[in-house]
């Protein structure tokens, strides 16, 4: 049996390739579960977990953060925080090469966001003085995903929109390497190329609660962004109301629209690199050609067996993955409008003619040679796109996700006694009283002046 499953049947894969499932279907998996009894002694669910982690950090501070990071992480560090020292032997450890990658994804990704310019404004010919003042956040926190897989693109992609934004000050919490107990080199490399103010050696739920809380060590932060794991997004689920968050992403997911003139080798290496992210990632190819389907088909089995994390990659296309024959590639954008994919690959003739169509997509990325692992890296937009179909009402991380709006309102006596008769009007349909009352006394108080 293909690792890679073509369904013809559209209806069939709506119900199956194209249904997202709810986090309650998602089945946790045993090394998670084990884990979990290894560290709490007993059988518990990851909500569970994450609530009792976050309690504890809330009433202890700095002495629970150390003791799950021991009991999780397997590490143990006196001073939580990553000294400047640190972080500056840390950047120049790293190769010239891999250096000079990190810092032309951090200036395309700035060039990118100085573009969102979001201003304030005042309109003198309402009536008085209206208008919005925007102001950046105070203080924002960056989760870092690190551990077994440091991802300092990521860092990048949220760390510099707040930093375009104004945020007065960006801290990073990121987890521990197990080799080295602290936080990896090139994470650190572009913690300094990104112009964070601090850093922290912290992972998981314990972090997503320091930030949130606060500690002696940890200062408490307006909002937490940035991607983590499953108890990252528990952990932010949890939190949220106590702080600001960006969002609670699912599993990563492409979804490409191919037509018979797309390359099968770029669209398979398109599929399997989506694929190794994660064995609940979704890699899926719309196309009305078959032919292109089964040539794609054939690359996958025969990549495969070449790359490192195939084990992944056989587990994801199996579960989460797979070509639906479609009636043309109008049926393909329908279908991608109702899936709302994180990220939406156009691989067809004439892909310009395509784009005022797509209503419900994280990123769009053009043509065949616009692939979206450029976009992981070093395009420019944040690679912090909406997942699990919030791409129906959510945007990718920008520089709005770092800003507030406040609304300015100084109305004139003429004004005032023009709008108090249907604002008393519409208080007293509500039953409200005292607000009728509050606007009537506005008036009379003009009047009798």
């Amino acid at each position: 049996m293909s690792l890679l499953r073509i369904w013809t049947d559209v209806a069939a894969a709506r119900e199956t390739l194209l249904r997202r499932l709810s986090a309650d279907e998602i089945e946790v998996p045993e090394r998670i579960k084990g884990g979990m009894r290894r560290i709490f002694g007993e059988e518990l669910s990851p909500e569970e977990a994450v609530r009792r982690i976050l309690a504890d950090v809330r009433s202890r501070g700095d002495a629970a953060v150390r003791e799950w990071t021991r009991r999780i992480d397997g590490t143990e560090r006196e001073r939580i925080e990553v000294s400047p020292d640190e972080i500056a032997a840390a950047k120049a450890s790293i190769a010239p090469d891999l250096l000079a990658a990190l810092e032309l994804a951090a200036s395309r990704i700035r060039a990118f966001h100085q573009r969102q310019h979001i201003p304030s404004w005042i309109d003198l010919e309402m009536g008085g003085t209206l208008g919005q003042i925007v102001r950046p956040l105070q203080r924002v926190g960056i989760y870092a995903p690190g551990g077994t897989a440091p991802l300092p693109s990521s860092l990048l992609m949220a760390a510099i929109p707040a930093r375009v934004a104004g945020v007065a000050e960006i801290v990073v919490a990121s987890p521990p390497e197990r080799a080295t107990g602290t936080v990896a080199p090139i994470t650190l490399a572009a913690a300094a190329l990104a112009g964070v103010d601090r850093v922290f050696c912290i992972g998981g739920a314990q972090a997503i609660g320091a930030l949130a809380y606060g500690t002696a060590s940890v200062p408490r932060v307006d909002k937490i962004c940035g991607p983590g794991n499953l108890f990252v997004t528990l952990a932010k689920r949890q939190v949220f109301g106590a702080v600001g968050i960006d969002g609670l992403p699912g599993p990563t997911e492409t979804l490409i629209i191919a037509d018979d003139g797309a390359d099968p080798g770029n669209v398979a290496a398109d599929l399997l690199a989506q694929a190794e992210h994660d064995v609940i990632a979704t890699a899926i190819l719309l196309t009305p050609s078959l032919e292109l389907a089964r040539a794609v088909q054939a690359e996958v089995e025969a990549r495969v067996a070449a790359l490192e994390r195939q084990e992944i990659i056989r587990v994801s296309l199996a579960q989460r993955s797979g070509v639906l024959i479609t009636a043309d590639v109008e049926q393909a954008l329908e279908l991608a409008n109702e899936y709302a994919p994180e990220h939406l690959c156009l691989d067809v003739r004439e892909p310009w003619g395509y784009i005022d169509r797509v209503r419900n997509a994280g990123g769009i990325f053009v043509g065949g040679i616009s692939c979206e692992v450029l976009g992981d890296y070093v395009s420019g937009p944040s690679h912090i796109m909406p997942t699990s179909g919030t791409a129906r009402f959510a945007s990718p991380q920008n520089v709005s996700d770092f800003l507030k709006i406040t609304s300015l309102v100084a109305l004139n006596p003429s004004q005032v006694a023009e709008l108090v008769p249907a604002a008393v009007r519409l208080a007293e349909a509500e039953g409200l009283t005292a607000h009728a009352q509050a606007a009537r006394q506005r008036a009379q108080r003009k009047e009798a002046a």
